[in-house]
């Protein structure tokens, strides 16, 4: 395995950033002025409840501490509101801890002056399904996958919620498990009655309370990190390269937050050894952005990347389908891919017919008597028309004419290590019983896999290069230059980011390209982001939306 991961590294066919680690932190109260009152008897009610080792008696003094700060944080008393935010992150602690939360329900919390009934308020239209929730002020995420930190200051206690898994989860296109960022706030019911709600911060960028509309607080990046920390999706990039049969079941598209009618879908195509996680620096920028955040949501297209890209794009166009069923009438889509990415997102928004199929094979079709799932996976994989659903297309670190390190002999041996699935196998012995052409070409020595599709002299990559991008889709290219030159007889151009050269990359008629100091991660350096940013802005000003 050590070597494998030498190996790896030395493809540099994508860039591997750290993940995410997290520890508990121990919380204390925000700094603040709280000698006046009631601030000071906020913080003796707050030090009672962190001393109190009965659950009820304890969550009696935090939510007296949120009372009385809530009355100075709704009028810009400083250090009130961070007070308040801190006292509701305790209340929802300490019940959480008991399982004691009152979602439906109301209980009995405190004793004697502080005693109060506490009723509990979900979101609207929340999933009947046990959740747990996590203050998220009691985690401190470290890591390059955390270094962007989404947020917005406001009112209420930002948490982690994570639902428990859904076994139709597949179906309705979600991960599985739901993870999502919600806000707890308190609010005064009655003289001696209160109630805890949960906001959708995505849905609400300010709450109704006593009269005024405060900010609601929120952390929008803290579910994505929580879920990468925990579950180390970055682990299979490289298992999921070498033997992607075995891992079949991870291919689909899954979305990162409720779906929206109202949003723009984003969706987001990883490339070879890699996994979603890859876009977690880029949507941690994204979704910082106000008016991004309001006017998108995010999907992303998780598969093995052993497989051949053409067989990958196939796969991509039957969740696209099943996308349209589930969710009628959903809002166009902007598709980003990096890296072989690029080249699935690509087949999106290309019109094939048969003219590949005539290209690899010298014949059409119906000369050729291959029936069963060998002519339906080649049929998939080479006869296709652009996806009507999909209204702009971003191309970064692309290799549409191949990368030559797919050639060199650290490519060949990667691409013998490749497990290729018995499916593919088999359509590979069924056309080459049946037809004679250049082996070379075809590559029928065995069933090609991922490594085999990005080299220039693949057949695929070449017939896809004869065709141009279905008219009317916008298309825009995001390159890397490491100042590095070119070769050493200078017949290629000099710009290349290590792995893909700016003359494989550059596609005559986009929009916009654009070239950045990056190594192949061009989806991860700030100038990549900001230009994603930049296109963004410009759909939504297009009307194309």
């Amino acid at each position: 395995m050590k070597f494998l991961a030498v190996l790896a590294a030395a493809l540099a066919l994508t860039s591997c950033i750290a993940p995410v680690s997290f520890q508990v932190v121990k919380t204390v109260p925000p700094p603040g002025d709280y000698s006046t009152a009631p601030l000071d008897a906020a913080l003796r009610e707050l030090q009672a409840g962190k001393a109190a080792t009965d659950p009820m008696i304890a969550s009696g003094h935090f939510l007296e501490c949120a009372r009385l700060a809530g009355d100075k944080a709704l009028v810009g008393e400083p250090g009130a509101v961070g007070l308040y935010n801190y006292a509701v992150g305790r209340l929802v602690e300490r019940l959480e801890k008991e399982k004691a939360l009152p979602w439906g329900r109301t209980i009995q919390v405190g004793s004697g002056p502080t005693a109060r009934t506490l009723r509990g308020k979900l979101e609207p239209k929340a999933a009947n399904v046990h959740r747990e929730y996590h203050v998220v002020d009691t985690y401190d995420f470290r890591g390059k996958y955390a270094a962007i930190k989404a947020t917005r200051p406001g009112l209420g206690a930002p948490l982690v919620v994570m639902a428990d898994p859904d076994p139709n989860y597949r179906k309705n296109y979600d991960p599985p498990r739901v993870t999502m960022a919600l806000t707890a706030i308190v609010r005064a019911e009655g003289e001696r009655g209160a109630v805890l709600e949960l906001h959708d911060p995505l849905e609400e960028d300010r709450i109704a309370i006593a009269g005024r509309n405060p900010v609601l607080a929120a952390n929008f990046s803290a579910p994505v990190s929580f879920v990468v920390a925990v579950t180390r999706p970055d682990k299979l990039g490289l298992i999921r390269l070498f033997n992607p049969q075995k891992y079949s079941d991870t291919a689909g598209l899954i979305r990162l937050q409720k779906y929206d009618k109202e949003r723009i879908p984003v969706l987001l195509v990883h490339g070879l050894q890699d996994t979603p996680a890859t876009w977690v620096p880029m949507y941690q920028s994204l979704i910082q952005d106000p008016e991004l955040r309001d006017r998108y949501q995010f999907w992303v297209f998780s598969y093995p990347s052993g497989y051949p890209y053409p067989y990958s794009a196939s796969l991509l166009r039957k969740e696209l389908e099943g996308v349209k069923r589930v969710f009628k009438g959903h809002k166009d889509i902007v598709i980003v891919g990096h890296s072989m990415g690029s080249l699935i997102s690509r087949l999106m928004v290309t019109d094939a017919g048969d003219k590949i199929w005539r290209d690899v094979f010298h014949k059409g079709p119906e000369a050729m008597k291959i029936s069963g799932s060998s002519r339906a996976l080649l049929r998939d994989s080479l006869m296709f028309e652009h996806r009507g659903e999909i209204s702009r297309a971003i191309f970064m670190s692309a290799p549409h004419r191949g990368s030559e390190i797919a050639t060199t002999w650290i490519g060949s041996l990667a691409s013998r290590l490749v497990r290729m699935p018995t499916f593919l196998a088999d359509a590979r012995n069924a056309v080459a019983s049946l037809v004679t052409v250049d082996a070379a070409s075809m590559q029928l020595e065995r069933a090609p896999n991922s490594i085999d599709t990005l080299s220039p002299g693949n057949s695929f990559v070449k017939a896809v290069n004869k065709l141009p991008i279905a008219p009317g889709i916008p298309y825009h290219s995001i390159m890397g230059d490491r100042g590095k030159g070119g070769n050493k007889d200078h017949t290629r151009p000099m710009m290349s980011d290590g792995v893909v050269a700016f003359w494989s990359s550059h596609l005559d008629g986009a929009a916009s390209e654009k070239v950045v100091p990056s190594h192949h991660s061009t989806h991860q350096h700030p100038d990549g982001i900001a230009e994603v940013r930049r296109i963004l802005k410009l759909h939504l000003r297009s009307g194309r939306q």
